[in-house]
């Protein structure tokens, strides 16, 4: 009550000096004048207070709108980072179905008897052996014989060396009639193997006639092969003469000429062309090779893509085993750069024809027969002269047959460079490096390569060295690397023999 009455006892001016002590600040006109204070002051202050909330709402709405965008920005990125894995899993999961079909079908008819018969692995870097088959399962025979496998027989057989590093492949045709003891079921004509255990008894009989162990196995319908070949864009074939067969229904003429799937066949059938020449198998047979050699040649010219997109449209007319869509991509890359006309070699099982018991058999000629496989195990052509080889300028014919005549002991001419094999290279100089950088040279041009340094630094010259009948290769090394062709020898024996050419790099390539 004091200070109440206290304050009304306060004279006006002494209320304003104290509102101005309790405010901070000097009386306005008004107030010296008796009147009330203002409000605009007042007003203006809440205004400036506003609009400081105003724009600090402002900012705030805006960061958090920014906010709001880097969400939504990082929500759309996670959607789409989700959504590209999801797509390249399911590509990558689709990639892997294909190709396990493609595997599926390529050895879904394999059976557990044939796997294990082929017990010798597979080794792409070292030569190996592989049975084709050719098996005639066409309607008008299943109509006649059966649909049963124990009715057909292999019309076509084929024992194949495959030599990636050396890029050599050999292929020795064995007369469907040559007789052969299949023990308990005695002597018989080779083709009833198939009909007796399919392919695992083929196997067994051919890798005991040859003297062989074999790791792969192929095997086509003849029905398929039309389809092969137009799947490839037909293939390029040379006849010596024409060939006319009405029951093969094939009529092409001599010469150099591209024939599709069913003249194809049609050639790989024909034996009756050859009716004047006496033993039409053994033209088809030659006749048969060069087909399987133009295929080779037509799909090694394809990239990886196309190659891997023909195999899976030729697995399904294809038995192989054991090797799946990639192992056949990857030894066909191996191939790359393959010389069809050095590196294939061609030729058949030497035999007499014999009458017997109502039949006719080829009966082999054991010693010359020892002696083409010892040239083929070699990695040789099988024939060692030209002579051999009766069908030459009749039926057709691919890549080289003999060692002799006018041609190097690898089956080149004297002074022709082939791009392929194994190549040694020894760095002969202290420049580091040098053995690696003209390795991959090599490489490039198509041959398998190995670098090391030799025991010297000190070379000048750089020499090339071959082993056994690669001279063609040490040509192509010299050529690749541009080395004097006086500098080709053999290897006088100092030098690893483990390839077909030892490199010495001298100071001439630093």
């Amino acid at each position: 009550m004091a200070d109440r009455k206290s304050h009304r006892s306060m004279t006006r001016e002494e209320q304003v000096r104290r509102s101005q002590s309790r405010h901070g600040g000097a009386p306005s006109h008004a107030a010296h004048a008796g009147g009330q204070a203002p409000s605009r002051p007042r007003a203006a202050g809440r205004s400036r207070t506003a609009g400081a909330h105003a724009a600090s709402r402002s900012e705030g709405a805006s960061a958090y709108a920014n906010r709001r965008r880097k969400k939504r920005r990082g929500r759309v990125l996670r959607v789409v980072l989700v959504t590209l894995l999801v797509a390249f899993a399911a590509v990558g999961t689709a990639a892997a179905a294909y190709i396990a079909h493609i595997n599926s079908a390529l050895s879904g008819n394999v059976s557990d008897d044939l796997r294990a018969q082929l017990s010798e692995p597979v080794q792409q870097s070292d030569p190996f052996y592989m049975l084709l088959l050719g098996v005639d399962k066409s309607e008008a025979r299943s109509e006649d014989w059966g649909g049963d496998a124990s009715n057909f027989r292999s019309d076509t057989i084929i024992l194949a060396r495959i030599d990636a590093p050396a890029q050599k492949v050999t292929l020795v045709s064995i007369p469907r009639d040559t007789m052969v003891d299949m023990g308990q079921y005695g002597e018989r004509k080779i083709n009833d193997a198939y009909s007796i255990g399919q392919g695992a008894y083929m196997v067994e009989t051919v890798e005991k006639f040859a003297g062989v162990s074999i790791s792969a196995y192929a095997e086509v319908d003849f029905e398929q092969l039309v389809s092969i070949v137009d799947t490839i864009g037909g293939i390029e074939v040379t006849l010596p003469r024409a060939v006319q067969d009405e029951l093969a229904d094939v009529d092409l003429p001599e010469g150099t000429q591209t024939i599709n799937g069913a003249q194809a066949l049609g050639l790989c059938r024909a034996r009756h062309a050859y009716d004047d020449m006496g033993g039409g198998d053994f033209y088809r047979a030659a006749n048969q090779r060069m087909v399987i050699g133009a295929i080779v040649k037509k799909i090694l010219q394809l990239d990886p893509v196309s190659m891997l997109n023909t195999v899976s449209q030729l697995a399904e007319g294809l038995t192989v085993y054991p090797f799946s869509v990639t192992d056949i991509v990857s030894l066909a890359r191996q191939f790359q750069g393959f010389d069809v006309d050095t590196g294939f070699y061609s030729g058949q099982t030497p035999t007499n024809s014999t009458y017997m018991n109502n039949l006719w058999y080829e009966i082999p000629d054991e010693a010359a027969w020892t002696e083409m496989m010892e040239r083929v195990d070699a990695g040789l052509p099988p024939y060692s002269d030209e002579s051999q080889d009766f069908t030459a300028g009749v039926a057709g014919s691919i890549g080289v047959s003999s060692g002799d005549g006018s041609t190097g002991s690898d089956g080149s001419s004297e002074d022709e460079a082939t791009f392929g094999g194994s190549v040694l290279v020894l760095n002969g100089t202290d420049v580091s490096g040098l053995a690696m950088s003209r390795a991959t040279t090599l490489e490039e041009k198509g041959f398998s390569v190995y670098a090391d340094n030799a025991s010297t630094n000190s070379q000048t010259a750089t020499m090339v060295y071959y082993n056994g009948s690669a001279a063609s290769k040490a040509r192509g090394v010299a050529q690749t690397l541009d080395v004097d062709a006086a500098n080709i020898a053999e290897n006088p024996g100092d030098y690893s023999t483990d390839y077909d050419v030892v490199v010495i790099l001298g100071s001439d390539q630093a």
